[in-house]
């Protein structure tokens, strides 16, 4: 059966669009959603089978945490069992944004979303569309919306050609920024750069105190 797909905008998405999608999220199915960088495939993070659909549908190996995003800074740290001074630091800098935190999560984020490590990788995106779903359907797991090792899918049907199958739902905001999310590790001392990503780290660097870069 083909996905349905609704042209959406990013920036003021009709609440019926929003929604019909979080009715959808909420019976557990998945959807392909536009962030602020990337197509993502997601559903509830606290949804354990949807963590569990979600690595099925990339191919994405075990040991790897999928990542989530939050309407907002409150609705990140529900999700986290410690969150560091830093943490509030670089949230101030960077979010809304393609900044991507490593912290640990608390036990109610079930293991097929941090992959048994006990963190979770989190942020609030740039993208009202992103931020309107999380309000409404809670944090949502947002890997890209590709298989494991294939191109990053910038448009929605890039989206639909490698997972579409998975998800019942597919929004089109059109093409999507090129690049994806910095990840850094709040978890270790100092903070460790997990991924290079549209935020350099040299700027990253610049909001750490001279003790933890």
């Amino acid at each position: 059966m083909a996905t349905d797909v609704v042209r959406v905008s990013g920036t003021a998405p009709d609440p019926a669009v929003v929604a019909m999608a979080v009715e959808l999220l909420s019976a557990g199915s998945l959807l392909i959603y536009p962030t602020d960088t990337l197509y993502a495939l997601g559903g509830r993070v606290l949804d354990a089978a949807a963590g569990v659909a979600v690595r099925r549908a990339k191919g994405r190996e075990e040991g790897k945490p999928l990542p989530v995003v939050a309407a907002d800074l409150a609705q990140a740290r529900d999700l986290c069992r410690a969150w560091p001074e830093v943490a509030d630091r670089l949230a101030a800098r960077f979010w809304p944004g393609p900044l991507t935190l490593v912290v640990p999560a608390v036990p109610s984020v079930p293991a097929d979303v941090t992959a048994g490590t006990g963190h979770v990788a989190v942020r609030v995106p740039d993208l009202e569309l992103t931020r309107a779903l999380c309000r409404r359907a809670g944090p949502l797991v947002s890997t890209s919306a590709n298989r494991a090792g294939g191109s990053p899918p910038m448009t929605c049907a890039d989206a639909l050609e490698a997972v579409g199958a998975a998800a019942a739902l597919a929004l089109d905001a059109g093409h999507g920024r090129a690049g994806a999310s910095t990840i850094v590790d709040l978890t270790s001392t100092p903070p460790r750069l997990l991924r290079v990503g549209v935020i350099p780290w040299e700027e990253i660097e610049g909001v750490l105190r001279p003790g933890e870069r």
